[in-house]
């Protein structure tokens, strides 16, 4: 009996222990679930986080891609309008550079063609890209008159010659006188160079047969001296009729209206 209870003893004590170390190891595989757990947690926010980040990143990537595109397209169409602007210059400057060569042309042709009046009757020069016909009061007026004379009417006829050859040159006629104040006919000096440069205007439509359209006559009277009006010389070649002659510039205005 003694014996009996002796080993129930030991069976009542093992199973104690064997439920103790059971209970520890629970514990521990319970604190390393947990742990695991949070390791899991944690590990799936920093995946969540550098899957923001890598979304953030191809997010920038492809603005930073969409505006490369964007930019070099900008680019090409700016080297596309430069070239283009380049060739609009080119093309400015081949007309700039043919409208000169055509005015020295003219030029050339009507000094040839008044070749016979001497050069203190009339010159010819260019300015400003015209032909400057310039005509003293000798050759073309009596003093004080706008009636031309038959010298005058002479190198106009010489001149409307060579304008009828060439139509598409402007014709501005334009009348100056000294500063001494005029007392017959006319109101003033202005009054004579407006007559003046209209008589001239008539003489160039009506017996050489110039088309009028392409003729303006005006009048300037002793505002626009070459000369000192202090002298007899200088008022003499203050005393002019200038005829300016101006190629049309139809081709060169649009090319240039284009450019703006």
């Amino acid at each position: 009996m003694t014996r009996l209870y002796t080993i129930m003893a030991i069976l009542l004590c093992s199973s104690m222990l064997f439920s103790c170390v059971g209970k520890k190891k629970y514990l521990a595989a319970n604190r390393n679930i947990a742990t695991l757990r949070m390791d899991s947690a944690r590990l799936a926010r920093q995946i969540n986080e550098m899957e923001n980040r890598i979304d953030q990143m191809e997010a920038a990537n492809r603005s930073t891609t969409n505006e490369l595109e964007n930019t070099t397209a900008q680019l090409n169409q700016s080297q596309e309008e430069v070239e283009a602007q380049r060739r609009r210059l080119q093309q400015l400057q081949s007309l700039i550079d043919q409208q000169r060569a055509n005015t020295e042309a003219l030029r050339k042709k009507i000094a040839d063609a008044l070749v016979n009046f001497g050069s203190n009757e009339l010159s010819v020069s260019m300015k400003n890209g015209k032909v400057y016909v310039s005509m003293q009061e000798s050759l073309l007026f009596p003093s004080g008159s706008a009636t031309v004379n038959p010298r005058g009417k002479e190198a106009l006829g010489t001149l409307a010659k060579a304008l009828n050859q060439n139509p598409d040159i402007n014709v501005e006629i334009e009348g100056h006188t000294d500063s001494i104040p005029i007392s017959k006919t006319y109101k003033d000096n202005w009054d004579l160079s407006v007559a003046r440069s209209t008589s001239i205007a008539r003489t160039l439509i009506k017996e050489y047969y110039v088309h009028p359209a392409r003729i303006t006559a005006s009048g300037r009277g002793e505002f626009n001296p070459i000369a000192t009006n202090s002298t007899p010389e200088g008022r003499q070649q203050n005393r002019r009729t200038e005829i300016i002659l101006e190629p049309k510039l139809d081709e060169l205005m649009q090319l240039i209206r284009e450019s703006q």
